[in-house]
């Protein structure tokens, strides 16, 4: 009954059923959700890193982060919570421009996401997609304090909470480290296509 219901919503929203994963539904919204409240971040102290298992650690501020190659994405985002918003719009700098400069070294396999509060993790592999940027702006505007400003790890390809708000640091590091969310039972890989919610 759910499915239906939501394929044909999907088709309501010119959205072909067959994008929708498993247990999800399509909303042209974008609800916030987060625990605790939205960190108060200042634009001349806040900087992103790129630190840990790399050749050259980087600290960057945010106008050294826009300098980069700027990229603008078009992407499918799923949440946990069942929602899903099709052909999203991020603008930022490609993971792999950024790894360029900071050159991983062979013994990193995983990432740790780094924000006010709380970490996320994620296989190294999973930043490879042409999809993966840090976003500062979404469909066109900047990033509100709710969806994360000032930057934002976007990974499609996992549920939403892999996206880390607020980001100030990517770790790398040799071994997996489950973040805040994994921790409290949410699955470890997150797949919404296999229907990766939870750990139990």
């Amino acid at each position: 009954m759910f499915r239906a219901k939501a394929e044909r919503k999907a088709r309501e929203l010119g959205i072909a059923p067959e994008r929708l994963p498993p247990g999800q539904y399509a909303t042209e919204k974008w609800p916030v959700l987060h625990a605790g409240d939205v960190p108060e971040l200042d634009l001349a102290t806040w900087r992103l890193r790129v630190f840990g298992a790399v050749e050259e650690p980087l600290s960057l501020d945010y106008d050294a982060l826009r300098a980069l190659p700027q990229a603008e994405v078009v992407a499918d985002i799923h949440c946990v919570t069942r929602w899903s918003r099709f052909d999203a719009s991020f603008t930022g700098v490609r993971w792999r421009d950024l790894a360029a400069l900071a050159r991983p070294t062979p013994e990193a396999r995983h990432v740790v996401g780094h924000a006010p509060g709380y970490t996320v993790n994620l296989p190294l592999d999973a930043l490879d997609a042409d999809d993966v940027v840090v976003a500062w702006a979404a469909d066109g505007e900047p990033l509100t304090p709710d969806h994360g400003w000032p930057a934002r790890l976007i990974v499609p390809s996992r549920y939403f909470w892999k996206s880390t708000k607020w980001l100030t640091g990517i770790e790398l590091v040799p071994e997996d480290r489950p973040g805040f969310w994994e921790r409290y039972g949410y699955h470890n890989d997150a797949d919404p296509w296999r229907e990766e919610r939870y750990a139990f």
